[in-house]
């Protein structure tokens, strides 16, 4: 795909997102759509990924450490094709397969069931190091949000990935800055996170505007020549990306919009996707 051909799939990607959070009158918005741009370049243009053969064994495998975006992974895999769409606003309702964390049991595409914060990373270092003992040629992605950084298992398991060398691996720092408690060098600084990525043995890429898919897909094609170290990936985005009164604002870190807010979030993304089409 085009970059302009991304921008409008990461723009409709934000539209399942707000759509599947304010069906279920729950759910994490703010981080969903900073990330969107992130993950829809994973889906779209650089895993190696299959819809119609979700468990093929050389899958390059995403564990999504900040389980609370589910929406977002759910978005992305549905317009990936491996569910419907339609199936997007079913999201947290009662016998729905879309769970308010991923669950790799009920949901086609989901490579780990994630939730709890720390984690993720813990399970992605396991399937890089699986894939090196075994001989096999494929990655392991994960996203983690900077105020999850917070938690000390991260680190433990950065830590091991750098002694190990974990070349397949490439960890990505969703940077909003904000967390459910507000910014996150006030509630506990992670900061300066690319020093301490290099300080565990990352190869550490910085990307100044995480949501500009240029400057995604420059980081990424760095992240190729990368060997005998794992790479982390630093994304700049902005919370709440895409949708004006969401933008920057913690607050809407854990809300759903009611329908007046719904309606004024996806003309927001009407907006956008029209503003694309001109390019």
């Amino acid at each position: 795909m085009t970059t302009i051909e991304l921008q409008k799939m990461a723009n409709e990607v934000r539209k399942g997102i707000v759509t599947a959070v304010h069906s279920a009158k729950a759910g994490h918005p703010g981080g969903s759509l900073s990330a969107a741009d992130v993950v829809t370049y994973l889906y779209f243009a650089e895993m190696n990924i299959d819809p119609k053969d979700p468990k093929k064994p050389d899958r390059d495998r995403f564990v999504l450490s900040k389980g609370h975006v589910a929406p977002l992974l759910y978005s992305v895999l549905a317009h990936r094709g491996y569910f419907p769409v339609e199936d997007l606003p079913t999201l947290r309702h009662l016998g729905s397969y879309l769970q308010g964390h991923p669950c790799m049991n009920e949901t086609p595409g989901v490579d780990m069931s994630s939730g709890s914060l720390g984690q993720g990373i813990s399970a992605a270092v396991g399937m890089a190091l699986s894939a090196k003992l075994t001989g096999e040629s494929w990655k392991t992605y994960t996203l983690l949000g900077d105020g999850e950084i917070q938690e000390g298992q991260v680190w433990e398991a950065s830590m091991f990935a750098g002694a190990h060398k974990l070349d397949n691996l490439v960890v990505i720092v969703d940077n909003n800055n904000l967390q459910i408690d507000g910014a996150i060098d006030e509630v506990c600084s992670p900061y300066p996170i690319d020093k301490k990525f290099e300080a565990f043995n990352f190869h550490v890429i910085n990307v100044a505007d995480g949501n500009d898919m240029a400057q995604i897909e420059a980081a990424f094609q760095e992240a190729h020549g990368v060997t005998g170290m794992p790479v982390a990936i630093i994304i700049k985005t902005v919370k709440g990306k895409g949708v004006s009164f969401m933008e920057n604002q913690a607050g809407w870190h854990g809300k759903a919009p009611n329908d007046e807010q719904y309606a004024v979030a996806m003309e927001d993304l009407k907006k956008v996707g029209d503003a694309l089409c001109q390019k």
